[in-house]
């Protein structure tokens, strides 16, 4: 093979969310938002990116569960108090995080929600109960619209890694979880049907959280998930099968 055309990389697309990780990065960086500033509204700094509040909200979680933004219900959302050269270094890993590798990142989420799960119908509250039940009213109210309820499928998942009440589970599938269950839903990977088929596969995992069936969530959570599951195997197997014949 010619040897310039082994030094062709393939173009990177940056999401919105990784855009909006690099204005803030940049800010930051370049001392226009110093530790301790607070960030201005979701509203205004969605307005100023041009993207929608979703992408800004997700770009927020993200940072603020690497530790490098604070948040609090009264005043709002701050820069950490880490110095600028920590910050610089950490939010440069979180833009490089490696998202090409989708079947290891799918077989990473099975076995993260699988755990999570059995932790949460030990540990969860009524209250997570409730934001469960909320999640899935409006994803199933979506669905029978024929809209997408992707933002409300993902906040079902992020409510049971809350209940874990466990911060490095749930901050570790709120790294893993958005880019996935977007580009699943986006893509149709599972088919046009996915969002109907969801609906009975969501409500046998809260009904095992309700009943604090670990057991139960577990195996319904494996079901509700098998399916991508299966397709990330295959992934494996077909690179495998590349891999013995490239030698």
């Amino acid at each position: 093979m010619n040897p310039l055309i082994e030094t062709i990389k393939a173009i990177e697309v940056e999401t919105p969310v990784d855009k909006i990780i690099r204005q803030l990065k940049h800010l930051i960086v370049s001392g226009q938002l110093k530790p301790g500033d607070r960030l201005p509204a979701e509203r205004v700094l969605a307005e100023k990116f041009g993207v929608g509040r979703s992408y800004v909200r997700e770009a927020i979680l993200k940072l603020e569960f690497y530790g490098l933004l604070k948040t609090s219900p009264q005043s709002g959302t701050y820069v950490s108090g880490l110095s600028i050269n920590v910050l610089d270094n950490l939010l440069t890993d979180l833009i490089n995080f490696n998202k090409d590798d989708f079947n290891a990142l799918i077989e990473a989420r099975y076995y993260l929600e699988l755990s999570a799960v059995r932790v949460a119908a030990e540990r969860r509250t009524e209250e997570d109960l409730h934001a469960m039940e909320r999640a899935l009213d409006e994803y199933e109210y979506k669905i029978a619209q024929g809209l997408n309820g992707v933002e409300e499928d993902l906040l079902f998942h992020i409510k049971i890694a809350r209940a874990t009440k466990n911060p490095v589970i749930e901050s570790m599938l709120l790294i893993l979880i958005p880019d996935l269950v977007k580009s699943i839903n986006e893509n149709k990977v599972c088919g046009e049907e996915r969002g109907l088929l969801s609906i009975p596969e969501h409500r046998a995992i809260l009904k095992a959280l309700e009943e604090k069936d670990s057991d139960a969530a577990e195996k319904a959570m494996a079901n509700h998930l098998n399916e991508i599951f299966q397709i990330s195997r295959a992934g494996y197997d077909a690179k495998k099968l590349l891999d013995n014949n490239a030698e």
